[in-house]
Formats: C-alpha cells, structure tokens, sequence
C-alpha cells in the first residue's frame, strides 16, 4: 500500500479512537472471505490505536467445527465477528449479536476456476455455466457460505442437483482446511466455486469469472457485535476503519467491492 494511503489510514484510525479510554486487546473471529482485507489492515489500526487484534479464524456458518456460529455456541469468546451477512442473520436469529451493532464492510460475489492452464469454459450465462457443469468430471465447493447456497439452492435452479450429485466435493476451508481452489490447482477437482476474494489469490489456479447473476445470491461480508463483547468502543472503532473510504483500494484488490458511503 502507498505510504500516502497508510498515513491516511492512520489519521484516520486516531480520530476514531480518540474515544477509547485505554488500549485494549480485541477478540475477533473471521471467516477468510475478508480476511485478506484485515490482514493487511490491520497492522495499521495496532500502530495507531495501541490495540492488540486477537485473531480466530473460522467459516461463516455450514458444519465445520471451527464455523464462527459452532464457536460461539459452545462458549468461545469474541468482541467483534467479521464475516458473511448470512451468517450473521443465523446468530441474530439466536439472539447471540447485539442489536443494530452490525456494519456492512463490502460486497462480495461468487466465482469459479480452473487448474491454471485449462481452457476457461463459458459460464456467462445460466445455460452455460449449466452445460459447463454437466461437462465437468469433478466440482468443489466451499464448506462455507458460498457453497452451502450452490449445494442447497444453486444447483437445484439449474436443475441438475440429481446429475451432478456424485461428482461434487465440499472442501473444508481455513483456518484447518484449504482454499477451494488449491484443490483444484492440484487437479483434484475440474472446476471450484468459492467467494473471488478466496480464490483469486491461489498460485495453480486459473479465475474464469463469477457465477450469472441469476445463480448469485447477495452477499455482503459485514461486522457484528456479539452479546458478550467486552469491548465495543474498540470493536466499533475497528469495523469503521476497515469500512473507510481509504480502506476501499485494498477491498478492491483483494476481490471484493467497496461500498458507497
């Protein structure tokens, strides 16, 4: 990052935590569909807050045991929860999060590759993703958001849940599994879905593009309060930092979108 946009951010984060009494060390859980926009970030916020990032990474939801609503239901402790806006309607539906805490972050779409070197098949369209599909020998997908919507919506809508079935694979992901598309980078797998911001990023695979916008549910990566967060203000001041204007050049480069403000 230019070191104009570093000192940006870094009056930035001053100003938002003018009102914090004292550092402060801050608990927080992420899925990775951000996390590359944080890990890149938040030195920054540390430097100019005095605060101390405590990380614990795990998947927005589906069965993983490391899933952030798995976390927090056996009893682990956060102060703020960085993750998939649908996962985050699952712990306010439980009453886990405080309410009117949540702050959107960026948008987020899902996409498809391919072994590096592969032909890029045509999934420009929803007839086109779909003969690509029933064309491919092995599909992954997420443990995740991403493919826990293929698995139950996406591929019913493009009627070919029953064909495809035994040739598809959930792959777990970070912090014990793998990207997607490593798995596909080492021919595992024909074809991987996964949010862009997991798997543009991967050496061995190839990004053909995102999914029809028919087959594309929205989906925003945002930050949210747990009910046990012992401390907000600090909390609060992290999710404006990496939800700031300045913060949008590396939302953009990390495959997400930024959003207006």
């Amino acid at each position: 990052m230019a070191q104009s946009a570093l000192r940006l951010l870094a009056i930035l984060v001053a100003v938002l935590a003018a009102s914090t009494a004292s550092a402060a060390d801050i608990k927080v859980m992420i899925s990775a569909g951000f996390f590359k926009v944080y890990a890149e970030l938040g030195p920054a916020f540390e430097k100019s807050t005095g605060h101390k990032l405590i990380t614990t990474r795990g998947p927005s939801l589906g069965d993983s045991p490391e899933a952030i609503p798995t976390r927090l239901a056996r009893g682990e402790h956060a102060d703020v929860l960085i993750m998939d806006g649908h996962g985050t309607d699952i712990l306010d539906a439980r009453g886990l999060t405080r309410p009117d805490s949540r702050m959107p972050l960026a948008e987020s779409f899902i996409g498809m590759v391919v072994r590096a070197g592969q032909p890029k098949p045509d999934i420009s369209t929803v007839e086109a993703l779909r003969k690509t599909l029933l064309a491919a020998k092995s599909i992954a997908y997420s443990d995740s958001s991403s493919g826990t919507y293929l698995s139950t919506v996406g591929f019913k809508k493009l009627g070919i849940a029953d064909e495809i079935a035994g040739r598809t694979r959930k792959v777990r992901g970070p912090p014990s599994g793998e990207p997607v598309a490593a798995v596909v980078a080492r021919g595992e797998a024909d074809v991987g879905f996964q949010q862009v911001a997991e798997l543009i990023h991967v050496p061995g695979a190839d990004f053909v593009g995102t999914v029809p916008a028919e087959i594309q549910p929205p989906t925003y990566f945002v930050g949210v309060l747990p009910k046990g967060s012992q401390n907000p203000d600090a909390a609060v001041a992290l999710l404006r930092f990496l939800s700031s204007a300045e913060a949008a050049a590396v939302i953009t480069k990390a495959g997400l979108k930024p959003l207006a403000r």
